[in-house]
């Protein structure tokens, strides 16, 4: 089995897990190698601790992400909310991906509300022809084909989302909301007071990670449909979250899998091909998604 080289790229010290946590997990599992960076180093992120103290505290809560599931995970130093598409993070953003040398990157979408996301993937995207180009960044030797080059799901419509794969989680599921978990500052105290509920955050610890899965989706053969998903949400990850790519997205879940899996999958991540990239094609959509 060839080994896989994964790279995920997200604004912020949780958007990784939360949006390809799933499979990240599974390539881990299947012996390939999966690296998580922030651009940003999260120092945005709180309404009590200051940017230094919080910044520290998201980075210690990285590095639990890795202990735990054996994923690499890097931490750039550019202050949260300040990311912007200019030639030198780009220069940078070149040389990092080089040194990786991935087969696949996963990052935002340039449509998104926050413009650490939109400036992230805009990176990503200046950065993607760049690779290949001995003479832009001599000093970090050029790739000799460009990654695949994925965008992780969202809700924006204009235009929309629109996936070319679908990949159920069911199997590593417990294990994403332990990755989840171990962002304390963001899924127990951040999140829940931008949404004013943190006075409903339970302090027991196996009572808090109940509540972030809150409310669970049906295990009793439901085939929950996308007007069932309109419930109220007290954690910004719960299991109703966690199972809107499957829901949405369950015919393409069929094409690959068959209907008799798509209907009794529960969760799912679904990605969709950057231009920019490489392509999916049939003769590499299996070696890069071996699920």
């Amino acid at each position: 089995m060839e080994k896989l080289r994964i790279l995920v790229i997200g604004a912020h010290p949780d958007d990784n897990d939360f949006k390809c946590g799933g499979i990240a997990l599974k390539y881990i599992k299947a012996g390939h190698r999966v690296r998580f960076v922030s651009v940003t180093d999260g120092s945005a992120g709180h309404h009590v601790m200051g940017k230094e103290e919080i910044a520290v505290r998201r980075k210690k809560e990285t590095e639990e992400v890795a202990r735990i599931t054996g994923i690499e995970y890097d931490v750039w130093d550019i202050p949260d909310g300040c990311v912007v598409a200019t030639l030198e993070n780009r220069m940078r953003m070149v040389r990092y991906i080089r040194e990786y040398n991935p087969d696949i990157i996963f990052t935002h979408r340039t449509i998104d509300y926050h413009a650490d996301h939109r400036n992230v993937a805009m990176l990503v995207q200046d950065s993607a022809y760049m690779l290949i180009v001995p003479n832009f960044c001599p000093d970090a030797p050029a790739m000799k084909k460009n990654p695949v080059i994925m965008f992780t799901s969202d809700r924006f419509i204009n235009p929309p989302f629109v996936p070319d794969v679908v990949i159920p989680t069911d199997d590593v599921i417990d294990e994403k909301f332990a990755m989840k978990n171990c962002h304390v500052s963001q899924v127990y105290e951040w999140l829940p007071f931008t949404n004013g509920v943190l006075d409903r955050v339970p302090k027991d610890t196996d009572e808090r990670l109940a509540w972030l899965r809150r409310p669970l989706v049906p295990r009793n053969g439901k085939v929950l449909k996308e007007k069932d998903l309109n419930v109220p949400l007290e954690s910004n990850t719960s299991e109703y979250r966690e199972a809107g790519d499957a829901v949405r997205y369950r015919k393409k879940l069929a094409e690959r899998y068959g209907k008799k899996v798509a209907k009794q999958t529960l969760f799912a991540e679904a990605f969709q091909l950057s231009e920019y990239g490489s392509k999916l094609t049939k003769d590499n959509i299996d070696k890069l998604f071996p699920f």
